[in-house]
């Protein structure tokens, strides 16, 4: 059987279409399935959508969480719940293809045990936030060392993948990264994003930075190494100033004022002060894996 993890966030508009379109695609290919929506703390209809659709098609199930926990723990959630040989994570406003499970799902039964949903193309984006993104996949790229650059959350994984995969116990687990790290035999299958059908994208820009820093942060030390750099950069302002001050010197000119000497104070100053950030935003994140708190809670299911 065949698990489909679907995390949904405020998407009342989108539950009752995509239960639709994903079971027909699946049900016509005659795949044997199951559809799991995982509630992340939804403030609209959505859990009523999904309980709903529970009730007429037996076919699908449901997780609602206490709280809105994030997009990484609700992948997780449902990865934990799934009931499947293999599952497939999908997006619920549809702009992952459906009918690109059927293709995904032919090639695990030819003993793929990972197949990654990869873009072709991005969809409607502004410049802002494609490059944006081409430098947060660059980032995670130079760090995971393999290519990210076109990688999605819209792949199949095998059941012993999904259990390396649970078997992890990292509170701030990046599904996109880990999934490909953890390596298994895989395959890409291209696929263009599309438009919603219905509804707006629950990502604002500030969650959007948020998700990007914890991500990089939690697969890569890459940020702490701009702390040398920094110190570096320093050192040369610092070295080169020193080299005037001495021909200034030898020279027997006076140096007027104290400006040389705000200027490196106020480098120096900054460059420390965000070095202390960087290594601050690091042990914050120790400090929450070390607590050892659970990713999620589950507060109700329909089964």
């Amino acid at each position: 059987m065949l698990s489909v993890v679907i995390p949904a966030y405020n998407e009342e508009e989108m539950i009752p279409t995509t239960v639709s379109v994903i079971d027909k695609t699946l049900s016509e290919a005659d795949i044997p399935h199951e559809l799991l929506f995982v509630n992340d703390g939804s403030k609209d209809s959505t859990w009523e959508k999904i309980t709903e659709a529970a009730s007429s098609n037996t076919n699908v199930k449901g997780v609602c969480f206490s709280r809105n926990f994030g997009k990484e723990s609700a992948i997780f959630a449902g990865i934990s719940e799934a009931q499947g040989e293999c599952c497939v994570v999908i997006d619920c406003d549809l702009q992952h293809p459906p009918e690109k499970i059927v293709e995904m799902y032919r090639l695990w039964e030819q003993g793929y045990e990972i197949v990654e949903g990869v873009k072709r193309s991005r969809g409607k984006e502004s410049g802002l936030h494609r490059f944006a993104a081409k430098s947060f996949y660059s980032i995670m790229s130079e760090s995971a060392g393999f290519d990210m650059s076109r990688a999605s959350d819209f792949k199949l994984i095998d059941r012993k993948a999904m259990n390396v995969l649970l078997n992890m116990n990292e509170k701030n687990a990046f599904f996109r990264a880990l999934s490909s790290w953890i390596g298994f035999k895989s395959i890409q299958v291209e696929y263009d994003v599309r438009e919603r059908e219905a509804g707006v994208s629950k990502w604002s820009t500030k969650s959007l930075i948020k998700y990007a820093l914890t991500n990089i942060a939690s697969f890569s030390s890459a940020p702490m190494q701009l702390v040398t750099i920094m110190g570096l950069i320093v050192f040369v302002v610092g070295l080169g100033a020193t080299v005037e001050a001495l021909v200034t010197f030898f020279e027997g000119k006076a140096q007027e004022g104290f400006t040389t000497v705000i200027i490196l104070q106020c480098f120096t100053g900054s460059f420390i002060m965000l070095g202390l950030g960087v290594i601050g935003f690091y042990i914050s994140k120790i400090y929450e894996e070390v607590k050892g708190r659970p990713r999620y809670i589950i507060d109700k299911t329909t089964y």
